[in-house]
């Protein structure tokens, strides 16, 4: 019975991986043709970019309810789970942002390129194995800290790509260059306010992800707040990103300062995600949360 059972999950595993590994090359094509529109300026090459990673969100999704089911559980306990959370909510809210543009296309290369990444870390160097809900988990603030989290992390991964774009764009329209990448003078203003909209809408999830992650923390640990590194960075990305919101209120910070903000509430975020984990192995920091690498 008990190889039988053993034989099953191996089976299934090696499913997912298979599955899990196509979703990956789907991001690289996807980030290949946006490259290709870069230097084409076809927007039928952009079309096809956003309609194939149309198709690998969709399998993506599937992918992830596969794993659910596999592991009787939400599926992200683990970095690889995680790290196939965080591409696939990437790339769906890049999705959803971009039904609003017409042939603006250039957002998609840094987020196709961090889920192929962080599909490819996944992969290539984080155990696949479906292991048991460990104790520190066993919590229903579980799944609302972690989908908050993740939510204003694929928001912010947005946020972020169209802030990249804007600064690369805009000073070359400014001296009468055209690109036709589907900005220019009238319209690029708009597409940056998206960003904006983005993070205002990603700062109260990542408020309740703190909040809840305080309460779940007194759960299993009997303290709301203990100082650990996640914790500690996850306040440093609240900050920046607070940050960033008031000087969107100020004329003269509104400009270059903000997007600075922005970009800085990015690399903030992306340290409280993946980096905390490296420096505190790496250091030897003690951390509640290297459970979850």
């Amino acid at each position: 019975m008990l190889e039988t059972i053993l034989s099953r999950d191996a089976f299934l595993l090696t499913i997912e991986l298979k599955i899990f590994w196509l979703i990956a090359f789907g991001y690289g094509v996807c980030l290949f043709l946006f490259f290709a529109h870069l230097f084409t300026k076809k927007n039928s090459i952009g079309n096809a970019a956003t309609g194939i990673l149309w198709g690998v969100v969709v399998a993506h999704a599937a992918l992830i309810l596969f794993r659910t089911f596999e592991a009787q559980r939400a599926p992200f306990q683990t970095l690889y789970e995680s790290l196939s959370w965080f591409a696939w909510s990437a790339s769906i809210t890049y999705l959803y942002a971009a039904r609003k543009w017409k042939d603006v296309y250039l957002a998609g290369i840094p987020v196709t390129l961090l889920s192929m990444s962080a599909s490819l870390y996944a992969l290539l160097s984080r155990n696949p194995a479906v292991e048991p809900l460990s104790p520190p988990l066993q919590s229903w603030w579980f799944e609302y800290h972690v989908i908050l989290a993740f939510l204003s992390y694929a928001v912010f991964v947005v946020s972020c790509s169209i802030e990249l774009v804007y600064l690369l764009i805009k000073p070359r329209l400014e001296k009468g260059l055209s690109y036709n990448y589907g900005l220019d003078l009238d319209n690029i203003e708009t597409f940056h306010r998206t960003s904006f909209k983005l993070v205002l809408f990603g700062f109260p999830l990542l408020t309740f992800g703190v909040f809840s992650g305080a309460a779940w923390a007194n759960d299993a640990w009997g303290r709301y707040w203990s100082w650990d590194p996640k914790e500690t960075w996850s306040l440093i990305t609240w900050t920046v990103f607070a940050m960033y919101l008031h000087a969107m209120t100020i004329p003269k910070w509104k400009g270059l300062p903000a997007s600075m903000f922005n970009i800085l509430g990015f690399i903030c975020m992306m340290m409280t995600f993946l980096g905390v984990n490296w420096l505190a192995k790496l250091l030897g920091i003690p951390s509640l949360h290297i459970y979850a690498v």
